[in-house]
């Protein structure tokens, strides 16, 4: 621990290496689309289901270089959604782990389909360890 309170961060051999880097690929579903919210909306890709695909291949990337059982969680996301496409089309999804910012991992993502660049930004996630994290989520939750 540091003087200020704050853990030190891991040595860099614990962390996952820079550059990794995965995606995936999906057929977006119509439940995946901003009419499956509301009706009145297009059946375009919504954003949320654009960044649930780059959080997904954030999470893939690191898994390998990761301590046994342990996972990382999303913990802010900077994206910007710039073109739309209907439910049906393939989509993309890529990230690549550009640095570490203390305990987080900090990825460029992306999303395409085809030449089209459909979004953009950085995601962070943090490196956990599953049961504990479950814990404290449902003691905050109030979950028995």
């Amino acid at each position: 621990m540091t003087s200020d309170g704050r853990q030190n961060a891991k040595p860099e051999r614990e962390r996952p290496r820079v550059g990794l880097e995965s995606s995936v690929e999906r057929v977006i579903p119509p439940e995946w689309t901003l009419a499956a919210f509301d009706p009145r909306l297009p059946a375009v890709l919504s954003t949320p289901a654009m960044i649930g695909m780059m959080e997904i291949a954030a999470s893939q990337a690191v898994q390998p270089e990761l301590p046994p059982g342990a996972i990382t969680v999303g913990t802010r996301i900077e994206v910007d959604h710039l073109k739309a496409v209907p439910g049906g089309t393939t989509v993309r999804a890529t990230a690549r782990l550009v640095k570490h910012e203390g305990r987080f991992l900090v990825f460029d993502v992306e999303a395409r389909s085809g030449e089209h660049l459909l979004g953009r930004g950085k995601v962070f996630r943090a490196i956990v360890e599953p049961k504990k994290f479950t814990t404290q989520a449902h003691e905050r939750g109030g979950a028995k």
